[in-house]
C-alpha cells in the first residue's frame, strides 16, 4: 500500500465515526500532513472531541487531553521538577506532563488563564517546552488540536491574537445534514453493544506521516500560485483596493503566517487529491480555513454581523487569479 493510500484509509477510518463531517475530518488530516495546530469551534455534542479522539485511535500515536479549566496551572500542562530523594541524596527530576504526547487534545481551550495560554503557546509555536532553566523537546510527531464553544463565554477567556496566529487552520464545525442524523443514532446504538477496539495491528505508524509530508515537499507550486497567495493576503491588508464597502470591514489583515499557511496546506490538500502541483482550486479550498481567525474585522463589520467567512469570500471573488 503507498503511503498516499494508507493516508486515505486514515480518512476513510476517521470519517466512518464522524458522519456527517467528511470536511472537518479532512481538515484534521490536512493539519496533521501540514504539521500545524487546529482549533476546532462548534457548538456542544458536534463531534469536536470524537473527531480528534478517533484520528489518535487511528494512529500509532500517544494521545493526550486535557480539560482547560479556570484553575489551571501552567505546570499541569507542561509538567515540572520534581525532588526524588535516594540512597541519602536528594536531586529534581523532570516530570513531563501531558503537553509531551503525540495528538494533545486541548478541550475548551478558551477555559484557561492566560499564564496556562502562554505555557501552550511556545509549545505550540517552538515545540518545546521550557521549565525552570531546562527546556525539553516535543516528540516529532507532535500536533495541538484545540476545541472551543463559541456561544458559552461566561468563565471564559479570549484567545489572544498572538496565540490564534499560531493555529495553521481554524475550523468550524455546523450541523451535520440532516439525512446524517438517522445514521449518528444507528453508529452511537451499535458502539454501545459493541466494546472491542481496534487491533495494535491496524494503526497507522507514524512514519507513514513522515513519509507522506517528505511527499508533500515534493508539491510544485508555480510562479503564479504563489502570486496568488501573495494577493489573497495582501487583499485582506488592503481590502479598500476593492471597493470601499469592503475596504471598511478589516481593521487588521492576516499576518505572513497566513501566507505560509495557505502555501503548507494547499500542498497538502494537492497531494491528498493526487496531484503534484497546486492548483488555483487548492488555494480556494481552504482559504477560509487558513485566514478566518487571522483577520481582525472592523467596529462596522461587527455591528452589521458581517463574519470573517463572508469578507473572505468577497475577496475570493475579487483577486484574479495570476
Amino acid at each position: 500500500m503507498s503511503t498516499l493510500e494508507s493516508i486515505q484509509q486514515l480518512q476513510g477510518r476517521v470519517s466512518q465515526s464522524i458522519i456527517g463531517q467528511g470536511k472537518v475530518v479532512e481538515r484534521l488530516i490536512l493539519a496533521l500532513l501540514a504539521n500545524g495546530n487546529v482549533l476546532m469551534e462548534g457548538l456542544p455534542g458536534l463531534a469536536k472531541t470524537r473527531a480528534i479522539k478517533t484520528l489518535a485511535d487511528n494512529l500509532e500515536a500517544d494521545f493526550s487531553r486535557i480539560q482547560f479549566t479556570p484553575d489551571l496551572l501552567p505546570a499541569d500542562i507542561t509538567g515540572s521538577d520534581m525532588y526524588f530523594e535516594e540512597g541519602g541524596k536528594g536531586n529534581f527530576k523532570f516530570q513531563p506532563g501531558p503537553i509531551f504526547g503525540n495528538l494533545v487534545l486541548a478541550d475548551e481551550v478558551n477555559r484557561a488563564p492566560a499564564k496556562v495560554q502562554a505555557a501552550l503557546l511556545e509549545a505550540m509555536e517552538e515545540r518545546t517546552v521550557t521549565v525552570g532553566q531546562n527546556t525539553h523537546q516535543l516528540p516529532p510527531l507532535f500536533m495541538v488540536l484545540a476545541t472551543q464553544n463559541p456561544v458559552e463565554q461566561e468563565g471564559t477567556y479570549p484567545l489572544p491574537e498572538a496565540q490564534m496566529d499560531r493555529f495553521l487552520m481554524h475550523v468550524n464545525i455546523t450541523y451535520a445534514p440532516e439525512e446524517s442524523e438517522v445514521e449518528i443514532i444507528r453508529l452511537v446504538r451499535g458502539e454501545e453493544g459493541n466494546s472491542e477496539k481496534s487491533e495494535k495491528a491496524d494503526l497507522i505508524p507514524q512514519q507513514t506521516i513522515f513519509d507522506a509530508r517528505a511527499q508533500i515537499q515534493q508539491i510544485k507550486v508555480s510562479d503564479n500560485m504563489d502570486q496568488y497567495i501573495v494577493d489573497l493576503i495582501t487583499a485582506t491588508r488592503h481590502p479598500e483596493r476593492y471597493g470601499d464597502k469592503i475596504g471598511k470591514l478589516i481593521d487588521v489583515g492576516a499576518s505572513p503566517r497566513g501566507g505560509i499557511a495557505l502555501d503548507k496546506v494547499s500542498r497538502a490538500h494537492a497531494w491528498l487529491h493526487g496531484r503534484d502541483f497546486v492548483t488555483p482550486d487548492d488555494i480556494q479550498a481552504i482559504v477560509h480555513d487558513c485566514l478566518r481567525h487571522r483577520l481582525m474585522l472592523s467596529y462596522e463589520a461587527e455591528a452589521d454581523g458581517v463574519k470573517a467567512d463572508e469578507v473572505l469570500k468577497q475577496i475570493v471573488a475579487k483577486v484574479a487569479v495570476a
